[in-house]
This record gives structure tokens, sequence and C-alpha cells, in this order.
């Protein structure tokens, strides 16, 4: 049964969710606003600034993304002590990732540590494998696929479309453009992200009693799109260079591509409740954007880094939250 009432425990959950919500918004950063910067539309505080506001204003757009992750994958009563250990666990994979500027995902992350906590304290039974299937497996494998197609397609219209004008023309129209592209993908980012941590938080209460069923508050909401918000601004340098600068060579018009692929994916996903990698999303589409101009102007070495990273994200996660549930546990007892 959950315990009723506020708690040190629940405190300390409420603190790392927020901790990770800013930590995500920091390793994320370059999501947002890396082709931006790369191409030199914007300076890099200007960007950073933008995306911050606008990833503050997503997160506050919807919560079907915070009911998959919070009531969708662990069923059953799932201990406080196990949610604080999927973010310890979570934490742990961002601070690694970011340190080594590789562009993995936060939100699979989450998803692995809280799948390997559940596991390691409710066992098989607890998890919804169905959802876990169609609404996190799936999307992972198609999102990435589905943004490198979109950017690609989108690239060749736009080089049909422009094709015949000359680059003094055609490069100050998409210098503005993508400054439009930049924001929707910002604002993309915080509609998907920052709902990661509005579950957690919501399972948190749910399991302290503090709410009768899953129903993420108001207050959860504004703390959550905050914290991403902040992490944003604090920005992320390392992932920004990887990002915008080691996958392909970015002129204006493929940055407005990608980043209008990727919001747009991201988008359609946030309002199906998928918790979706945005950094997979734009990194594929970035892909396909470069793609569209010769395959070879894709710095393939780099994209072999990145995909392991993105395979061994969730294994390794939930590893790590059902090694950090088990130690919990026991040091609790």
């Amino acid at each position: 049964m959950p315990s009723a009432g506020v708690t040190p425990l629940l405190v300390v959950m409420i603190a790392l969710a927020v901790l990770f919500d800013f930590i995500n918004g920091f390793h994320d950063t370059a999501n947002a606003v890396a082709t931006v910067i790369s191409t030199r539309v914007l300076r890099p505080w200007v960007a950073i600034s933008m995306a911050a506001v606008l990833n503050f204003v997503g997160a506050m757009t919807g919560t079907e993304v915070a009911k998959t992750v919070g009531s969708g994958i662990i069923g059953g009563s799932v201990p406080l002590i196990a949610i604080t250990a999927a973010l310890v666990g979570a934490i742990a994979w961002n601070l690694i990732t970011w340190y080594f500027g590789i562009p993995s995902s936060s939100s699979h992350a989450l998803i692995g540590s809280l799948l390997g906590a559940g596991l390691a304290s409710l066992g098989m039974g607890s998890v919804h494998w169905n959802v876990l299937a169609n609404k996190v497996a799936v999307p992972l494998i198609l999102s990435p696929v589905v943004g490198f197609v979109f950017a690609l397609m989108l690239m060749r219209l736009l080089v049909r479309i422009f094709g015949s004008m000359s680059p003094a023309r055609v490069g100050p129209i998409f210098r503005r453009t993508q400054i439009v592209s930049a924001a929707f993908m910002a604002l993309s980012h915080g509609s998907n992200d920052a709902q990661k941590t509005m579950g957690i938080i919501t399972l948190g209460l749910v399991s302290s009693g503090l709410l009768p069923a899953f129903h993420v508050p108001t207050w959860v909401i504004g703390l959550s799109a905050a914290a991403m918000g902040a992490g944003t601004f604090a920005g992320g340098r390392r992932i920004i260079h990887t990002m915008g600068t080691r996958l392909a060579p970015l002129q204006p018009i493929h940055g407005f591509a990608a980043e209008t692929a990727a919001a747009t994916v991201i988008q359609v996903a946030s309002r199906f409740g998928f918790p979706l990698s945005t950094t997979h999303v734009i990194s594929s589409s970035i892909l396909g954007a470069g793609a569209a101009r010769r395959l070879n102007a894709v710095r393939w070495g780099v994209v072999r880094t990145m995909a392991g990273a993105w395979v061994l994200t969730i294994p390794v996660t939930a590893v790590l939250g059902f090694a950090a549930a088990l130690i919990a546990r026991a040091v609790a007892h």
C-alpha cells in the first residue's frame, strides 16, 4: 500500500526529478539550437535563451506523454524508493553521456531505468509490455527513420523550388526562416521531454497516497517546465558541437529542413503520448538534410558512435535502475 503524506523520501524523489529535468534540458539543448548555431544564424546565447523560453512554453501544452511514462509502463503500486532509484540511474547515464559529448536519449534513459527499478521491485508481471512495445519500442525505431526521410524529402523539395535562385538570394531567406524552425523545434522539445518528469513526479505522488489516481497537477506541470527551461538556458556546448558540426556540414536551408522535419515528428508524437527521443529525431533529420546533397556529406563514423549509444541506452539504464533499486532497498532495510 502507498504511504500517506509528504515524507523525506518523497521530497528527495521530487528533488531528483527536478535535477533530472534540469540535466535533460542541459543535455538536450543541442536538440533545439545546434543547427541554428552551427549555421551562424543566431549567436549561441541568443539561441539558447530562445530555446529555454520555448521549452518552458512547450512543456505547458499537454500531458499525454506524462501519462504514458507515469502510468503506462509499470503497473501496480510502484514503491517510492524504486522511483527514486530509477531517477538515480537515469541521471547517472545522462551525466556520463554528457561528459563524453554523446547525444544519447534522456527519455529512454529514464524509461530504461524505470523499467529496471520496476522489475527489481515488482517483478516481470508489473510491466505493461504492450505499452512498452507500442508506445516506446516502435516509436524508438520508427521516429528516426521518419525524421530522416521527411528531412530528405523536404530538402529535395526546397532545392527544386529554390535551386534556380542564386545563393545570395536564397541565403537571407533561410537565415530568417531558420529562426522560425528553431523556435518550432524548441517548442516541440519542451512538449515531449518535460512531460517525462511530470509523469515521474505524479507517479511518486500516487505512490505516496497524495493523489487517488494518476492526474498531473498544475504545480507539477509548472515545476517541470521551469526545470527544463532552466536546464536549457544553462546550455550543453559539448553536444552542440557534435550535433551542429560533426554530423554533416549545414547551411541555413539544411537547418530549416532538419528542424522543421524533426519538430513536426515530435509534435505529432506528443499528441499521441509517445515518449520520443528528441535527440534521435533531430539527429536523423540532420542526416536526412545532409544526405539530400550527397551521401558522403554525412560523417558516418560519428553516426556509428551515436547509434551505439542509442542501442545501449535502454538496456544499460535498465541495469542501472535495477541495481539502484536493489541497493536502495537493502539500505532501507
